[in-house]
Order: structure tokens, then C-alpha cells, then sequence
């Protein structure tokens, strides 16, 4: 069971363990290690990631129980019927939204990318269509109960508000300007808090405050934000393995989980945790499952720390174990 210790963001308060360089040594001449750690220069420091701790989970003060309809009710649950592995990337390679990997820069958005992004690709996958990207920035500042949703949410009630309300459509901090959305991402992809890399320069020290509006915030679009929405039917609780597999055969999940030291570190393999502090909670989309032959069972998550990261912006994580709590924060929306 995942402790309240492990779920907040406790930095700067506590002592780091190590430095980065020092967790990526530990983990890659573990024994039992079943994953490749690196120092990428995207965290100069534990610290650095705490701007990301967006998600919050069972412990968090701010946590809500949310109530959501059972996945079960509305599709079946036959495991049976599903494949050894999967990867939606290739299941439905329409559906090019599934395999971009987005940026929520140095903003804890990573509740509102989480489920925005299921929710977009549930929609082509429902659809055989790939229609317009969704916006994490309607999902964060109205989909929450606080108006900066840089500091935090739970893609549960994200899913809930889909519902209710609808969420608009938004690409990212390319597309401001352009027309082609109703509210696009306002901060620049970026690399947080270090040395910039080719593509992503270092992230603005003001990028952690958003501003709710319900109304289209790139002026250039013809729609109006109310008759730009797009609801959901409604947002499923996912209570097992077996039903996440089955759930995932209509498209991407949302997962939280809590991060810790070294999952920073994380380049490919099967991530099971090694060493390091828990850093606070973080929100993926799960968007496939298969197995390795020598670290097991896995999850196949593309992260909101753009392409830089992990294994070109995604991570498997063992499957099966709860590891590091991921399998307790499943959820989705039926479209």
C-alpha cells in the first residue's frame, strides 16, 4: 500500500538522497534491476521535478473521492478476447493523436494532459477518425475546482466535468495564433529547469499559473468556446488488471501513480522502483500492455514531458504488482 509520505510533494523540505548521477549508478548496477537508468540533463535536481507533482492521490490533502460509473456497466469485460500485448500506435494508426507525446512544461498539468488526451483518443478510436486535439488548458483551469490548474488536480473529476460540460478543442503552444483551435496549450515545450536542449529551451520560471476563461482564447478561431465543446457519456472507475486490459481495447486509459527519485532517471526497460524518496503524484495515459521475457508483465505509458524523455517520451511499468501505485488510479470516458 502506497503511504501518504509517498504522495505529496515534499521538496524542498526533506534532504535529497543523492544526486541524479548517483541514482542513475545505484539503479544500473542493481542485480534485480529490470530497467536502464540515464542522467538525460532534463533535471538538474530531485527538486526540479516538483513543479510536476500535479496529481493528487489518496493522502493528499486536496484528495477527492470521486464517484464514477463502473467500466463494466458500459462495456465487456472478457479478457479472453484480447490480444497477448497491445499498442494502440499501431492498433489504430489513424488515430496519430495516441502516439504524440505533449509538454506541460513546468506546470503540474499532468492530471489535465492525462485525461484530455484519453479522452481525444477514445474519440478517433470510436470514430476511425482523427479529429482535432483537445485542450489540456480547458481541462486544467475549468475542469478543476481551482482556476490554475498548474497547481494540481485528479483526472477523475477531469472525466466527470467532460461529462457535464464538455472540454474544448486546443493543440499546443504551436497552434496559438494559427486558428486551428479554441484554447491551445500557452506554454512553450521546454526542458525544466536545466541546460536547454536542441528544440526545447529552458523553461520559464513563470510557467506554473494559468488564468480560467470560457471563452476561445486564440481570437482567431471562428467557433464560439460553448458550441466548441465536446462531451463525454460518462467517466468509468477501472477496479482490476483484467479490466484495464479490457478497457484499453477502446483506447487509451488515465493512470496515476507516485513518482519517485529515479523514475527521473527512467531511459528503457521495465520500470520497477529501485532507489530514492517518493516525489508526489503524477497522472499517464496508458495506451498498450505486452510482456518481457525477463522483467515480466508491463504497461505501455506515453508521459507529458515531451519527446526528450524516457524511452522518446514514454515508459513501461510493471504490470500485475500496483508498482509504485499505478494500478489503483485507473480510469476512463466513455465517448
Amino acid at each position: 500500500m502506497v503511504s501518504a509520505f509517498t504522495l505529496v510533494c515534499l521538496l524542498p523540505a526533506l534532504a535529497l538522497a543523492g544526486e541524479i548521477q548517483d541514482i542513475v549508478a545505484i539503479v544500473n548496477s542493481h542485480p534485480n534491476a529490470t530497467w536502464t537508468a540515464h542522467d538525460s540533463g532534463r533535471f538538474g535536481a530531485f527538486a526540479d521535478a516538483k513543479s510536476l507533482c500535479g496529481t493528487f492521490l489518496k493522502g493528499h490533502p486536496q484528495y477527492q473521492e470521486v464517484e464514477l460509473d463502473n467500466y463494466g456497466d458500459f462495456y465487456p469485460v472478457d479478457v479472453s478476447l484480447a490480444p497477448a500485448s497491445l499498442d494502440l500506435r499501431t492498433e489504430f494508426p489513424a488515430c496519430t493523436s495516441i502516439g504524440k507525446i505533449r509538454d506541460q512544461a513546468a506546470c503540474g498539468s499532468c492530471w489535465a494532459f492525462s485525461s484530455t488526451e484519453s479522452f481525444g483518443d477514445r474519440k478517433c478510436i470510436s470514430t476511425g477518425t482523427q479529429g482535432p486535439e483537445y485542450s489540456a488548458l480547458d481541462t486544467a483551469t475549468n475542469g478543476n475546482t481551482d482556476a490554475n490548474g498548474c497547481k494540481g488536480g485528479q483526472p477523475a473529476l477531469a472525466f466527470k466535468w467532460m461529462v457535464k460540460t464538455g472540454v474544448c478543442t486546443g493543440g499546443d503552444f504551436a497552434d496559438v495564433g494559427k486558428g486551428t483551435s479554441c484554447q491551445p496549450y500557452p506554454f512553450v515545450p521546454c526542458s525544466h529547469h536545466t541546460t536547454a536542449t536542441p528544440g526545447y529551451p529552458e523553461c520559464s520560471k513563470t510557467e506554473d499559473r494559468m488564468s480560467r476563461s470560457k471563452v476561445c482564447t486564440d481570437k482567431t478561431y471562428t467557433k464560439s468556446y460553448k458550441e466548441d465543446k465536446a462531451k463525454g457519456v460518462a467517466a468509468l472507475k477501472i477496479t482490476s488488471v483484467d479490466m484495464a486490459i479490457a478497457a484499453l481495447q477502446n483506447g487509451t486509459i488515465s493512470a496515476g501513480f507516485t513518482i519517485y527519485e529515479d523514475f527521473l532517471t527512467y531511459k528503457s526497460g521495465v520500470y520497477k522502483h529501485v532507489t530514492g524518496k517518493g516525489l508526489g503524484g503524477h497522472a499517464v495515459a496508458i495506451i498498450g500492455y505486452g510482456t518481457d521475457p525477463s522483467a515480466g508483465d508491463y504497461w505501455l505509458v506515453k508521459n507529458s514531458w515531451n519527446p526528450t524523455w524516457g524511452d522518446a517520451g514514454t515508459f513501461k511499468i510493471a504490470r500485475g504488482t500496483d508498482e509504485s501505485g499505478i494500478e489503483t488510479y485507473l480510469a476512463a470516458i466513455a465517448v
